[in-house]
């Protein structure tokens, strides 16, 4: 037993709603009757060439990330905390240093050394760029799942449960969606990057990716447990929820076999935009101080550092800038598309 594919995504609040179906529809070849509701959304999906194509750009961004060891070991010869202040290049048959007298490091040399120059104490900004890459996506994914899983179990208690349960569980929501994230972030970060975190027999210290992992996790709960919940709420009052009840089947039953199923497209949609929050706010709390600490590198920390030699030397912050921004381009038109996908008559806006 299953609800329909028309009770989608429940939202929260600044989620908007608009359920008239586009007139082709009823003449689209995959949509006919007998396709089961993850086909007709692989169908969908592949007919969008745009959200497919950015899909592609970040699978091609994550694979160029993982193949960080092979470019720093076999063409830029260096690692990401390497540093070469004192050491000289050959650019056009003339020595140069990577960082001259002044500080101010080369530019991209678009060769295997320095392809993308080097930074202020002459480490290769290539290397570190695909290592901070490593850094962002694995903190980005990984918080994402975190929220995910919190989001959904607390979802569901709160949906199903009512009463008592769904009371405290609003309340708690309520307090964490009163506070800005990136504020809430920052002071989180902050007091964790300075001491780290002990809980118990867990012990992180302040370098730890994990720090930023957790505080990201905990923070977006909000935004996806309040449209989980709705989302419950709903299901729970209908006709093959009250059958399932009549045949004897417990609640525990009821949640993981009737309800679970029809809350998945809704993961499914908040998943990729999820990650790419995630990344954002991840970039904003390392920029800030709060989020990755050194000597790990990420895009946020790259941007902070060229940020202070904007003038004399922009490629420190602009090549960072530009991976993050196709990042989250990627990410959010291909989560578009994984939206419209699933269900085409629903215009489901997210707005924080």
């Amino acid at each position: 037993m299953t609800a329909s594919r028309d009770e989608e995504i429940l939202g929260s609040p600044g989620t908007e709603f608009s359920l008239d179906a586009p007139a082709e529809l009823a003449h689209d070849p995959a949509e006919r009757p007998g396709l089961g509701p993850w086909r007709l959304t692989a169908r969908r999906l592949r007919r969008n060439k745009m959200a497919l194509a950015f899909g592609v750009v970040f699978i091609a961004l994550v694979a160029a990330c993982l193949a960080a060891p092979l470019w720093a070991d076999n063409v830029a010869h260096t690692s990401a905390e390497e540093n070469h202040l004192s050491d000289t290049i050959v650019l056009d048959g003339k020595t140069t240093n990577v960082v001259d007298l002044l500080g101010k490091p080369i530019g991209p040399t678009w060769g295997g050394e320095f392809f993308l120059g080097a930074d202020g104490n002459g480490r290769d900004i290539m290397v570190r760029l695909l290592y901070g890459g490593r850094n962002s996506l694995l903190v980005g994914i990984s918080a994402a799942l975190g929220t995910i899983l919190m989001g959904l179990v607390l979802g569901l208690l709160a949906g199903y449960s009512r009463g008592p349960v769904d009371s405290v569980i609003s309340r708690a929501m309520d307090v964490l969606w009163a506070f800005p994230v990136i504020l809430l972030g920052v002071a989180i970060g902050t007091v964790l990057a300075v001491q780290g975190l002990e809980l118990g027999p867990l012990t992180l210290e302040s370098d730890s990716l994990l720090i930023p992992i957790l505080i990201i996790s905990v923070i977006y709960i909000p935004y996806l447990a309040r449209p989980v919940r709705g989302q419950v709420l709903a299901i729970r009052e209908r006709e093959f929820i009250e059958a399932a009840r009549a045949q004897g089947m417990g609640s525990a039953r009821i949640v993981f076999t009737e309800v679970l199923p029809n809350v998945a497209s809704t993961l499914v949609v908040f998943l990729p935009l999820m990650i790419a929050n995630a990344i954002l706010l991840e970039a904003a709390l390392s920029f800030l101080g709060a989020g990755i600490q050194p000597p790990n590198p990420s895009w946020g920390t790259m941007i902070a550092e060229g940020v202070e030699r904007i003038i004399s030397a922009p490629h420190l912050a602009i090549v960072p800038g530009a991976m993050l921004v196709l990042t989250v381009l990627s990410l959010n038109v291909f989560g578009e598309g994984v939206r419209d996908a699933l269900d085409p008559r629903a215009r489901v806006r997210i707005e924080h």
